[in-house]
């Protein structure tokens, strides 16, 4: 694996079930000589996340800590077959990175067909910038249609490392995931590794990720993670 410069997906202490704070995770991620580390907490659909009061309060916190770049943002809820996904859309200009994803915990799912066009309309929102863990099992899907809706609005499609940890009992994941690259191989649409880190020293760590992008063959030049540049211009 390439020099990794980038890590978008984690969680502090304020998502309710993780366990380091906002200056611990920048630390690390400094330590790992990462560009950019992305703080994305849990949306209010998840029990025990942030009031929607720190998402419009994220302007005090400095962008810049020493070498690290940090973007503050949240990771959204899709909430439905209709691709709704939560939080007021006021605090979304507020927000310097919006990811969304199906959580078990707050989802409303129907036939396959209905799941994949929930997820193309979240796709297709303009707020959104990343697609996170779509091959987690949550919901049956088509990626297929995924993967074309996300090359057509230039979202980014995530691979996540934590779905893929055996300890979370995700089934289905190694599959589809592996499902997702081909398919973003084939189609030349670019993918982002997600670590979901959920504990400092999770940051980066892409170690269940990159058997599969060994299995699939798949070219480092559409991978986001390697190239800052490449990254900014996806979410400008």
């Amino acid at each position: 694996m390439k020099k990794i410069s980038l890590d978008v997906h984690t969680h502090t202490i304020m998502s309710g079930h993780a366990y380091s704070t906002l200056q611990e995770m920048a630390a690390v991620a400094q330590q790992k000589g990462l560009d950019i580390l992305g703080i994305t907490e849990h949306a209010p659909g998840i029990p025990g996340t942030c009031d929607p009061i720190y998402f419009r309060n994220l302007h005090v916190v400095p962008r810049q800590m020493g070498s690290l770049r940090l973007l503050l943002g949240a990771e959204l809820n899709i909430l439905d077959t209709r691709g709704t996904i939560d939080l007021d859309e006021t605090i979304y200009p507020l927000l310097d990175l919006r990811i969304a994803g199906i959580h078990l915990l707050c989802w409303q799912g129907g036939t396959i067909e209905e799941n994949t066009q929930g997820m193309v309309n979240a796709i297709r929102n303009p707020w959104t910038h990343i697609i996170t863990h779509p091959g987690d099992g949550t919901a049956e899907l088509l990626f297929e249609p995924i993967v074309l809706a996300a090359k057509e609005t230039n979202t980014l499609l995530e691979i996540n490392n934590s779905s893929l940890n055996p300890v979370r009992g995700k089934q289905k994941a190694l599959a589809n995931n592996l499902e997702i690259l081909r398919l973003c191989k084939h189609y030349e649409v670019p993918v982002i590794l997600g670590s979901d880190a959920h504990f400092s020293a999770s940051i980066a760590d892409y170690g269940f990720v990159l058997p599969l992008l060994q299995e699939t063959e798949f070219p480092d030049g559409l991978i986001v993670n390697y190239d800052t540049r490449q990254f900014l211009e996806y979410i400008s």
